[in-house]
């Protein structure tokens, strides 16, 4: 009898949910369509993976939409366990609160953050806790906190669609991190479009952003000089070194005087930095190996260094352009900010740096820096030359031009 019950019960649940799963099928086939046909081209359809596993099942009518459950990460760990591991162990979960801990963040109105129509809609990527989500909700946000569905568009979420390219395209773009216009413009990116429009064969090795940065389906996504190329321990070379310490000044992880501050944690916790020579080591070798299935390996870590050197001759205009400026706080030319914490440049105020010259640094560091790095490990020349380092040279140029016209101009004034 006993057996007969657990039976009727399993009988009973497996149609419940074939009904209830049909309830939302034939109401969202008229209310959103394209949302049960992506539904229904997913893998999820096939494996019986319906509406409920994911939102719940309190949501029976159009009046209590509501009641919806909206998924997190946590709910594709329900099946995804291994993904879901990798990538809480990289970059990507970090990204909210990489975006939360930037110093005048909370200036740029609600919509770009919140709302995910500026910086907030690709960090929403990063993990976030449940006091900021229930932040989020009352705030009036309701979408964008799975993370997963950020490459794994929904609700196909589709492998075949995340390893492409264009995956990465939205966000990886534009000012600060160019990385698409860069891979495309290189010889990499080039015979992966070819590939995908069928100018090359099927079989042509031709290298995605997943082949490079997603090794064997690794969700971890992380590489051995980090979004910002910087590292520790410092270089043994004693300029590069002192540079080096001035752009960690600059960023509010060193005070003035070399000593590390509070936003040092920060760093540590957005997992932005290598913080050990064996950290870093381990992500080269990994880089060294995806390299060696096309190229010889002695060829892969002589192109990797050029990069090591290229941030290095990067680093020296940097700091160059903050000393600049860190002169014009020291000697009184400009005033220290009441939200500063010391008498000193902080590109991370960004646009909402209070003067032309260090709005100057920060396109320097986070637009034409960026571009002379990435665009020599991304294979591609004319962003590293002419978008990247030539930039950064002008960029210096013009920094001491202010610099000097607004010495004079304190001098007038006195």
């Amino acid at each position: 009898m006993k057996k007969q019950s657990v039976l009727f019960l399993l009988l009973f649940f497996a149609a419940y949910q074939i009904i209830s799963a049909q309830n939302c099928i034939d109401c969202h086939t008229k209310v959103t369509p394209n949302i049960v046909k992506d539904w229904q081209l997913s893998k999820h359809s096939k494996n019986d993976v319906d509406c409920s596993t994911c939102h719940g099942d309190q949501h029976t009518t159009m009046d209590d939409f509501a009641k919806a459950e909206l998924p997190t990460y946590e709910t594709c760990n329900d099946c995804h366990d291994e993904q879901v591991e990798q990538f809480l162990a990289g970059k990507h979960s970090k990204g909210w609160a990489a975006l939360m801990a930037m110093p005048t963040i909370h200036m740029q109105p609600s919509p770009l953050i919140e709302g995910e129509k500026g910086c907030g809609a690709c960090h929403k990527i990063g993990v976030k806790s449940p006091e900021e989500v229930k932040k989020l909700k009352e705030s009036g946000s309701m979408y964008g906190h799975a993370s997963c569905d950020a490459c794994h568009t929904r609700h196909t979420f589709s492998v075949k669609e995340a390893k492409q390219p264009q995956a990465c395209q939205t966000c990886h773009m534009g000012f600060d991190h160019p990385q698409w216009e860069m891979y495309t413009s290189s010889k990499h990116g080039v015979r992966a479009l070819l590939k995908q429009n069928g100018t090359l064969p099927e079989d042509t090795p031709a290298p995605t952003c997943q082949d490079c940065h997603m090794s064997e389906g690794n969700h971890s996504v992380r590489t051995a000089w980090g979004f910002l190329a910087l590292r520790l321990p410092l270089p043994e070379d004693k300029q590069w070194a002192a540079d080096r310490v001035t752009i960690l000044q600059a960023l509010g992880v060193l005070d003035p005087d070399g000593k590390p501050t509070a936003i040092l944690d920060v760093v540590k916790a957005a997992d932005i930095v290598r913080l050990t020579q064996e950290d870093w080591q381990n992500e080269r070798d990994k880089m060294v190996k995806v390299c060696s299935n096309c190229h010889a390996k002695t060829f892969a870590e002589g192109e990797l260094k050029k990069g090591d050197e290229m941030i290095m001759h990067a680093d020296r205009l940097m700091a160059e352009a903050i000393r600049v400026v860190a002169d014009l706080y020291k000697d009184g030319i400009i005033k220290k900010p009441e939200s500063y914490a010391y008498a000193f440049p902080q590109m991370l105020t960004f646009h909402d740096a209070p003067t032309v010259i260090e709005q100057k640094l920060f396109v320097m560091f986070l637009e034409h820096r960026m571009r002379t790095f990435q665009g020599t490990f991304h294979a591609s020349p004319d962003y590293a030359l002419w978008y990247g380092w030539s930039e950064m040279v002008r960029d210096l140029t013009e920094v001491k031009e202010l610099a000097e016209q607004m010495r004079i101009n304190k001098s007038i004034k006195k």
